[in-house]
């Protein structure tokens, strides 16, 4: 969903990529300082209880993932190496985030139901990208579905950031499930895609 707005992020980025490209900032830097930058964030805040804080600073740092692609794409500097380096660093961002939510949830936020959901949406979000890598591995395409990871970074930051403003745990724990859910049907959508791919090429 989230996918429609590129265009405008582009535009919004653009300033900025140019100010960093003349300072002579490479865009594999700001992918990389963003990706520790979220994955300290929310392997600190979150198991602390400081949702609120740490869903504002990894949505903030999270928008880096567009603006290296600025970056790239301004400079000349696209091709394998930074598709390859942003995808396989996105993939840390994603853990720690969840990881962060399974600690605060066994420990500290006392909720085994929303521990155990946000473990799904950690193991169900780690299948929907390998199963476009590996269609694409094989030499197909298995992108889309309802729930992509910008969506679902959006959803889960602004549920962390409501409970963590005050609103009830039940509240996560229904945002998690949907997304759980979500990522399962990206997953067989995904999977329903190559199938077809397979049957039209056999």
């Amino acid at each position: 969903m989230l996918n429609r707005f590129r265009g405008l992020a582009q535009k919004v980025w653009a300033p900025l990529a140019d100010a960093l490209l003349r300072a002579g900032v490479s865009p594999d830097v700001v992918t990389v300082v963003g990706t520790l930058v979220v994955v300290v964030t929310a392997l600190w805040a979150f198991p602390t209880g400081h949702l609120l804080l740490g869903a504002v600073l990894i949505g903030v740092f999270t928008l880096t993932d567009s603006l290296d692609g600025v970056m790239a794409r301004r400079s000349g500097r696209t091709g394998p190496w930074g598709a390859f380096l942003d995808s396989t660093l996105d993939r840390f961002g994603d853990a720690a985030i969840f990881s962060g939510l399974v600690v605060w949830y066994v420990g500290g936020g006392d909720d085994r139901t929303a521990a155990l959901l946000a473990l799904a949406c950690l193991v169900l979000g780690s299948v929907v990208p390998y199963a476009r890598a590996r269609a694409e591995g094989l030499g197909m395409t298995a992108s889309g579905g309802i729930a992509e990871r910008a969506d679902r970074l959006l959803v889960v930051l602004v549920a962390t950031a409501v409970v963590g403003a005050g609103a009830p745990t039940v509240v996560m724990s229904v945002v998690l499930a949907l997304l759980a859910v979500a990522s399962a049907v990206t997953v067989v959508q995904r999977m329903a895609t190559v199938r077809r791919q397979v049957q039209e090429n056999a």
